[in-house]
């Protein structure tokens, strides 16, 4: 276990490979290691179908010569000098780019706080294998549930180690453990699938097996017999497993580089109103045990807490150094890495709640739509136009009704920002997580 965790050894050798980029010529180089390590099992029927283990550990090496780079990746490092002489090479025939380069060294972080994001617990596949099991009895055990689509435990480490060649030295590990269920419900045709899945950075905040299971199968049998809405406008409100998608949408249209490129719909829009007064969304990489939390980001910045939106008001782009080199900005700590070079990106991103409750707000709207799953990826972010697949509960009366499927809802992000309604049931599931919102104004397309 003791191994698995310490990334000591990684942490030299990417050191090794700066060193060895700047004798083979670099005028500046890094090196980040990125490591996985998990362990899965899946389930159907009561039977193991599958047990995986998958461990890596990947290195890239980007080397700058001038205003050209170039990024070589291994996974296994045995000469430091080869690699590196070829990430030399590459860089000296590269196209140049005025915005490349490392981090400046007055953003780099100087301490790393601890954020609680690594549960040092090591499964086996036996324990893995009884939660998965257990996720699905409870599934099963719902009356109306014919047959299951399975069910899976989940466990792995994500490291990250930087070395530059300005003095950054840095790496963190994370943990996550998960746990889904898939149910179906009914028969031949009219037969219905749910499911109901957690992510938890530590395994004592995941909820009981039995709870998520039962929570599956129970959204199964719901869907159940479901109608078709007619055409028309009208209010949609998305619980909140799908209302994350439309955070994820103004995410990604206030990514720097997408803004850059001039592929963003609000490119224009900053310091201007593109939600509704009160509407604030935030972005914090430092909070406590969050899935996307971080002490430094993938260029060794030191990352920031803000508000992307404040009082439906745009305030900020996500920006990694290039980005905002050539937006005529700074950083602001949101590079992320895999291999090759850094992009911006959001991290714990949360659209904060209302005051009204889910209940309350669907009795103010008397008549709509109530989705609970969407289909497809249907949101331009370059003109904001938006169209996707829905299913969900039809509302009448105020109250959730008759299921209802194949439908479409459509509209602009543009004008959904802007008629967007959070409830106040907010709860931190995952990276991007929102309340229950309502949208008016949209269209629904259904018989």
């Amino acid at each position: 276990m003791t191994a698995i965790l310490d990334q000591s050894d990684l942490t030299d050798r990417a050191a090794r490979l700066v060193e060895a980029a700047k004798r083979a010529g670099a005028d500046a180089a890094d090196a980040v290691c990125v490591r996985g390590i998990s362990l899965s099992v899946e389930v159907r029927l009561g039977k193991i179908e599958e047990t995986g283990r998958a461990e890596g550990d990947d290195f890239t090496l980007r080397a700058f010569v001038g205003r050209r780079s170039a990024s070589v990746s291994a996974n296994v490092v045995a000469d430091p000098a080869e690699l590196a002489e070829r990430a030399v090479a590459m860089a000296r025939v590269a196209p140049e780019d005025p915005y490349t380069g490392l981090a400046d060294q007055d953003r780099l972080a100087q301490s790393f706080p601890d954020l609680d994001v690594l549960d040092a617990t090591i499964p086996s596949a036996a324990e893995m294998t009884a939660m998965a099991l257990e996720v699905e009895d409870a599934a099963r055990a719902v009356g109306g549930v014919s047959n299951s689509g399975g069910a899976s435990a989940g466990w792995s480490l994500g490291g990250l180690v930087l070395a530059t060649s300005h003095g950054f030295t840095g790496s963190y590990l994370t943990s996550r453990f998960s746990l889904s269920a898939s149910a179906i419900a009914g028969t031949g045709t009219g037969m219905e699938r749910d499911y109901e899945s957690e992510v938890k950075v530590h395994r004592g905040d995941l909820s009981d097996p039995a709870t998520i299971g039962r929570k599956a199968g129970e959204r199964a049998v719901r869907r159940l017999n479901p109608t078709m809405l007619p055409t028309g406008r009208g209010t949609v409100v998305y619980d909140p497993r799908v209302a994350t998608s439309l955070v994820g949408a103004i995410a990604g249209a206030a990514n720097g580089a997408s803004v850059a490129r001039k592929t963003s719909f609000i490119r224009d829009k900053m310091g201007e109103q593109i939600f509704a007064r009160g509407i604030r969304i935030t972005d914090d990489p430092m909070r406590p045990r969050g899935l996307a939390s971080r002490p430094f980001d993938g260029e060794g910045v030191a990352p920031e807490a803000f508000d992307l939106i404040t009082d439906g008001v745009l305030q900020r782009w996500f920006l990694d150094s290039a980005t905002a080199r050539e937006l005529g900005l700074v950083t602001n700590g949101h590079a992320s890495r895999g291999g090759g070079n850094p992009s911006p990106g959001s991290t714990n991103l949360t659209l904060l709640p209302g005051t009204q409750s889910p209940e309350d707000m669907v009795a103010a709207i008397g008549e709509g739509l109530y989705v609970t799953e969407m289909i497809g990826h249907g949101a331009n972010l370059v003109t904001g136009d938006y169209s996707r697949g829905a299913a969900g509960f039809a509302i009448r009366g105020g109250k959730l009704a008759e299921a209802v499927s194949e439908i479409t809802v459509a509209g602009n992000l543009r004008d959904m920002f802007l008629n967007l309604t959070p409830a106040n049931d907010l709860v931190y599931r995952f990276s991007v997580n929102a309340p229950t919102v309502a949208v008016e104004g949209m269209t629904i397309a259904g018989r």
